[in-house]
């Protein structure tokens, strides 16, 4: 009994595989108190979300307009869901050249990757977008 337990259980793991990533590009929009959409060259509206950082990342207002691509998977029609932020999967253009959003501080010269204050100042930090291969 055990065994087909196992079996039953490894095989609905196989199966259960994680949805096939895409890339979506378009036009960002962002506004207080509603999730950020992503316009398609379509003409199609996408409402995005990720995970903690990225929901960060796509309330923030100094980002509203820009060209982005995101890679992830479709949740249900019109809803996309942007792989998880350490995987570099959201990227702005900016002068025709894909850019990393971070967030540096001035003061501390210490960069972040979400939006807010720095973590040793407290002082706001400054939107950085930076090279995808810079280190």
């Amino acid at each position: 009994m055990r065994f087909c337990l196992c079996f039953v259980a490894m095989a609905a793991l196989c199966l259960a595989a994680d949805p096939q990533t895409i890339t979506l590009e378009g036009k960002l929009t962002v506004r207080a108190g509603q999730p950020a959409t992503l316009e398609t060259a379509a003409h199609q509206v996408v409402q995005l979300d990720g995970d903690a950082p990225t929901r960060k990342v796509l309330g923030d207002a100094r980002l509203n307009g820009f060209e982005i691509q995101a890679k992830g998977h479709y949740t249900e029609p019109g809803r996309f869901q942007i792989d998880p932020m350490h995987t570099r999967s959201m990227l702005v253009k900016k002068d025709g050249h894909l850019k990393m959003v971070t967030y540096w501080c001035d003061v501390c010269s210490i960069r972040a990757y979400t939006p807010g204050p720095c973590v040793c100042c407290q002082q706001e930090t400054v939107l950085d977008l930076r090279d995808p291969d810079a280190k």
